[in-house]
């Protein structure tokens, strides 16, 4: 597992790789959850599953972009993000730590 920030700003990424793919799991804050889904191929194929009030599919986006094309894989990035209430910058101090899961991955 490969986490990144601390106390209820901690994120984490678990990953699996496949014969020919990654699957990345994406938690941490207050509690884990699914809350979209990113696919991006190394062409620049992108394909996402939004749930309704979530807003986690910015940052899974991200991951899989960034995955896919250090790994030069398609890439499935699940999982979601969540502070009660969060400022905007606390949301601000989420995904700073999940660019810095970007470069760990």
């Amino acid at each position: 597992m490969i986490t990144a920030g601390e106390g209820r700003y901690e994120v984490w990424i678990e990953k699996q790789e496949l014969d020919k793919g990654l699957v990345l799991m994406l938690g941490g804050g207050e509690m884990s959850h699914l809350g979209g889904a990113a696919y991006v191929t190394p062409e620049g194929d992108e394909d996402i599953l939004k749930v309704e009030g979530h807003r986690d599919i910015e940052v899974l986006l991200l991951i899989a972009r960034g995955a896919s094309k250090k790994y030069g894989v398609p890439v499935m990035a699940v999982g979601g993000i969540h502070i009660d209430n969060a400022t905007e910058k606390e949301i601000e101090i989420l995904m700073a730590n999940c660019r810095e899961l970007v470069e760990c991955i």
